[in-house]
């Protein structure tokens, strides 16, 4: 699915990029520094869009570690998440849209803030 995305973003005419946010966590009375990864960076002009890609976020334990990285960038960018399930595309309270990959791929104007 991420080779599909990929090559779509593109098409589109995006610069694609892998994203990491550094995290500090306490773990047994330690500092520890861990690295989450956003699956594409991408940026095309002045537009940058943030887009994880997961094949379901039913499970809300899988919901939370796909957006992790998502909650903890700093700026006002567009944020998404694109699943392999059929889903009426929807955004969270932090903003977060979330769509299928069907709708994605046809949908050209998705992307547009």
């Amino acid at each position: 699915m991420e080779n599909i995305l990929y090559n779509d973003l593109i098409r589109r005419g995006f610069d694609v990029d892998v994203g990491v946010v550094e995290i500090a966590t306490m773990e047994e009375g330690k500092k520890v520094r861990k690295q989450l990864e956003v699956d594409f960076v991408i940026n095309r002009g002045n537009d940058r869009y943030y887009i994880q890609s997961a094949l379901s976020i039913t499970d809300p334990e899988k919901k939370k570690q796909e957006i992790a990285s998502l909650l903890r960038i700093p700026d006002s960018f567009k944020k998404m998440v694109i699943v392999k399930d059929y889903i009426k595309p929807w955004r969270d309270d932090n903003g977060i849209q979330y769509v299928g990959i069907e709708n994605f791929l046809r949908d050209e104007n998705i992307l547009v803030c």
